[in-house]
């Protein structure tokens, strides 16, 4: 063994060496040939431990056998000292492995070799797998290992751990930095193809190599789901593709913007119907503060702040993108509702001139058509508007029933042109009818108000049919009615609420109990409510008592008040016909006036 003078010489040499050295492999093949040479050892290996295995695996090796035999390279942990030097993190010393009863693989390999003394030391570094690691030498001839010996070896190996250390400290600033070169070429390079109208199939497979794992993009205006590689192994694109194009597209679609409308977690699990599901960082993509797409993240890995920067880099480049499709729907829409509205309010000039701005716009309003009219469910978030998915929806449910229709957005709802066929039945009409608002009632949240009107032609047919479509909506929204309606549906009440429009009706409701309103309205009053309860429980004095919670004789008394006050008698069944009508007019347009000038407004 060298002396202590010797072995403080030696450091210099063993820090200047491994201080060269940038790759790990070389530098703990340099390590273990300087703890050899410099501690007088013959023979010399580093070891990685994988306890979960239970062995242990020699990565470095020194041996300056001139007869090469083939060498054992996993140990397992039971004859190893080497997971006892890691669990005592101290320095196992084997004084003559030929005699040793514990470490029984060190004594067969030791006969084998011909080595005797083994120090085996813990390595406070991890391999580039994570596992730890131990320094093993030894001697062909019993040694004995003085405290300043084994001092020297101990600061040998905590050298190396410090340039391992370093090493792994610089091969991961090379990644970052190689990492960041290619996250600054590769947004350049998505931010050009933006900049030069690209296709979104482009940007997303661009988006994929970016986030370096596979994306999904969800166009909520367009309907498109743009896809990179499949995120599982055991689907192919063309599987994936299929995927996507079925139900689980339609349910991935949904739950990502139910996510971004919670405003949930990022992270969100989708549950396909296949039974495999699928985790997913979801960001929104907006634009002008609305919603309109969704990018998926299919990544299992913690997201760093080089990450980030790029999610949010791919975010801004999508939205620009996605604002084409968004303005290009929008221009669309507003000119079909700007058409619409000016022939349902009545206000054009001559009727040949809209008939062919209505041409060239793909509308033939001298043909027969019908109009469906849709009223979505209220909703107050307007950051999450589905009208372009409702719009979509409604397209892609004619296309298979093999109907030419032309969608409209018209404020808070959806109006739809069928072309009349001579071929067509009413029956496809009303089952088509019934799909489009079963589809709706899952994208809305809740189920819209549909109605279908008759067959028209030309302007004024067009005005007086949203008209009648529109009072059956106000009678259906008064009544808490929704789903695919029909006159039917509704009874005489469509008629009643178009009679009460009249100026006739509206001076018999007037003339019949206009005074009891008025003083109600003005003394807070509740006389009207007294006498609609008296005439609907048959004008019985005790039923209706009971019903409103009065004593009998205060309820004569409001009554001989009512005939006092407005000279209003319902004894005889003439006049109390007269009244009940009176009352159930008032109710109807009570209830439907200010919806139906707030539907007129918007739409």
């Amino acid at each position: 063994m060298p002396n202590t003078l010797s072995l403080m010489s030696s450091l210099r040499d063993v820090a200047s060496r491994i201080n060269t050295d940038a790759e790990v492999d070389t530098l703990l093949h340099s390590l273990i040939e300087l703890a050899c040479r410099h501690g007088s050892w013959d023979l010399g290996s580093i070891m990685s431990v994988d306890i979960s295995r239970g062995d242990a695996l020699v990565i470095a090796r020194r041996d300056t056998t001139l007869l090469k035999k083939p060498l054992a390279d996993r140990w397992e942990l039971a004859t190893s000292p080497a997971l006892v030097a890691l669990q005592r993190n101290e320095a196992v010393y084997i004084r003559n492995a030929l005699e040793t009863t514990e470490f029984l693989g060190y004594r067969r390999e030791a006969a084998e070799r011909g080595y005797r003394t083994v120090l085996v030391l813990p390595m406070a570094s991890r391999d580039v797998e994570g596992r730890p690691m131990v320094l093993v030498v030894s001697a062909r001839k019993i040694v004995d290992v003085p405290a300043e010996h084994l001092a020297f070896m101990e600061l040998v190996v905590h050298l190396g751990a410090i340039a391992i250390e370093r090493a792994y400290r610089q091969r991961a600033q090379q990644a970052a930095a190689e990492h960041l070169r290619r996250v600054v070429d590769v947004q350049g390079a998505m931010l050009q193809e933006v900049l030069a109208g690209g296709s979104m199939s482009t940007l997303t497979e661009m988006l994929a190599d970016l986030l370096d794992s596979p994306v999904l993009v969800i166009d909520f205006c367009g309907g498109e789901l743009l896809a990179s590689r499949s995120p599982r192994a055991t689907l192919d694109s063309a599987a994936w593709r299929t995927l996507l194009d079925g139900e689980a597209g339609r349910q991935i679609r949904s739950t990502a913007l139910g996510a971004i409308e919670r405003h949930a977690l990022r992270r969100v699990r989708f549950d396909l119907p296949s039974g495999l599901p699928l985790h997913a960082d979801v960001e929104p993509l907006s634009v002008d503060g609305d919603t309109v797409g969704a990018l998926l993240s299919f990544d299992e890995r913690e997201p760093g702040d080089l990450h980030t920067i790029a999610i949010e880099n791919a975010k801004f480049a999508m939205s620009v993108q996605l604002m084409r499709s968004v303005i290009r729907f929008r221009s669309e829409t507003r000119t079909l509702t700007e058409l619409f509205l000016e022939i349902v309010e009545r206000r054009w000039r001559d009727e040949r001139d809209v008939i062919e701005r209505a041409r060239r716009l793909g509308l033939s309003l001298a043909a027969p058509t019908r109009l469906l009219v849709i009223d979505y469910s209220r909703r107050d978030d307007r950051a999450f508007d589905r009208s372009a998915e409702c719009h979509r929806a409604a397209s892609m449910l004619a296309a298979q029933h093999k109907l030419l229709i032309h969608p409209i957005t018209v404020g808070s709802g959806l109006v739809c042109l069928l072309p009349d066929v001579p071929t067509r039945t009413a029956a496809t009409v009303t089952a088509f009818a019934r799909q489009l608002c079963a589809a709706l009632t899952t994208l809305l949240g809740g189920e819209p108000t549909l109605v279908a009107g008759d067959l028209f032609v030309g302007l004024e047919a067009l005005a007086n049919e949203w008209d009648r479509c529109w009072r059956m909506i106000r009678v259906a929204r008064a009544f808490g009615k929704s789903g695919a309606l029909s006159v039917p549906d509704l009874g005489p009440l469509p008629m009643l609420i178009g009679a009460a429009d009249s100026s006739d009706v509206r001076a018999f409701i007037s003339g019949t109990i206009g005074h009891i309103v008025e003083y109600d309205a003005q003394h807070r009053a509740s006389y009207i409510e007294t006498l609609a309860t008296y005439i609907r429980h048959g004008c019985r004095s005790q039923a209706c008592a009971d019903a409103m919670g009065l004593h009998v004789t205060t309820l004569r008394y409001r009554l001989a008040r009512i005939s006092d006050l407005f000279g209003i008698d319902v004894e005889t069944p003439e006049r109390r016909f007269a009244v009940e009508l009176a009352l159930q007019l008032h109710n109807l347009l009570d209830a439907g006036h200010s919806v139906g000038a707030a539907a007129h407004n918007a739409l």
